[in-house]
């Protein structure tokens, strides 16, 4: 069961890698060719995501539970910011 969970835990902190590859591809796009939403408009969407895979990882690392509210709370109020932008940007 550890090493099952030493395999997950490495899966998120892979994806929490690519999500900052990302977030890193994007700005160089919009700072070199000027294509591409800004880090500003990006932010809370990565920022949601990423919260909620750190919430995933203390979760499966039995941290103290604490700190998988804590994300998940945070991952909200990223995710309601990400709609306030997004709706304001509507016609």
């Amino acid at each position: 069961m550890p090493n099952q969970l030493l395999d997950l835990t490495l899966i998120v902190d892979l994806i929490l890698l690519a999500l900052a590859g990302e977030a890193l591809l994007l700005m160089w796009l919009k700072g070199c060719c000027g294509r591409g939403p800004g880090l500003l408009q990006l932010l809370p969407t990565l920022l949601s995501g990423a919260l909620l895979l750190f919430a995933l990882r203390s979760a499966l690392m039995d941290a103290w539970p604490g700190w998988t509210w804590l994300a998940l709370g945070l991952s909200g109020v990223a995710h309601l910011a990400d709609l306030t932008l997004r709706n304001s940007h509507s016609p």
